[in-house]
């Protein structure tokens, strides 16, 4: 089976919402194909040369917007992790033969969990934004906590690549530890300067 790509430069992890604006030809004819076979798309990280190895399929859950000229606005949600195997270029779109990339059993361990989830809710009050996680979204809890925080492009591609719930939670904690000191001092800053030194 060829899976049409849609090379991008975001990473979309598994469970983690992303909205798209659909305008170029050929992906108005690759969307159109999904919609017409309720087939998913695969969502590949655009690189200088080239695409990631590893991507994640896309769902599409609805069509917001559709446009006079065929443009369309629409929501997916990221599925399935695959790994690039061969890219076919017949078509105008890219598509490529892919393998599907399951996670090894396991979660991630109790002290780890607590603390992703104690550093992502700090870092979410600092943006102004409360936490929100369902017991579904606890299966991959790193997906959904780097998912909706807007990281590094390079360490959400390493997460996605990682097949190891344990090892992926493991990593995102010592992550947003690293990150956090700089926001804070940027949230202290921001205050500041809105302050403006008068009483409110």
């Amino acid at each position: 089976m060829l899976l049409p790509l849609f090379p991008i430069e975001v990473v979309l992890l598994p469970g983690t919402i992303l909205p798209l604006h659909i305008f170029e030809s050929r992906y108005k004819e690759m969307i159109g194909e999904c919609l017409a076979n309720k087939t998913s798309f695969g969502v590949v990280r655009a690189l200088e040369e080239g695409i990631a190895e590893i991507g994640c399929t896309a769902e599409i859950v609805k069509v917001t917007k559709e446009y006079p000229d065929g443009r369309l606005d629409l929501i997916s949600e990221g599925r399935q992790r695959f790994e690039v195997l061969d890219l076919d270029r017949e078509r105008s779109f890219l598509r490529a033969k892919v393998l599907m990339v399951p996670d090894e059993p396991g979660e991630g361990a109790p002290q780890d969990k607590n603390r992703a989830l104690e550093l992502h809710k700090e870092i979410l009050a600092l943006a102004g934004a409360a936490q929100d996680v369902s017991a579904a979204d606890r299966a991959h809890l790193s997906f959904h906590l780097a998912g909706s925080l807007p990281l590094d492009l390079d360490f959400k591609q390493k997460l996605l690549a990682t097949l190891s719930e344990q090892q992926r939670i493991h990593d995102l904690a010592a992550y947003l530890e690293s990150i956090l000191p700089g926001l804070r001092r940027t949230s202290r800053a921001r205050q500041k300067a809105g302050g403006n030194g008068h009483a409110r």
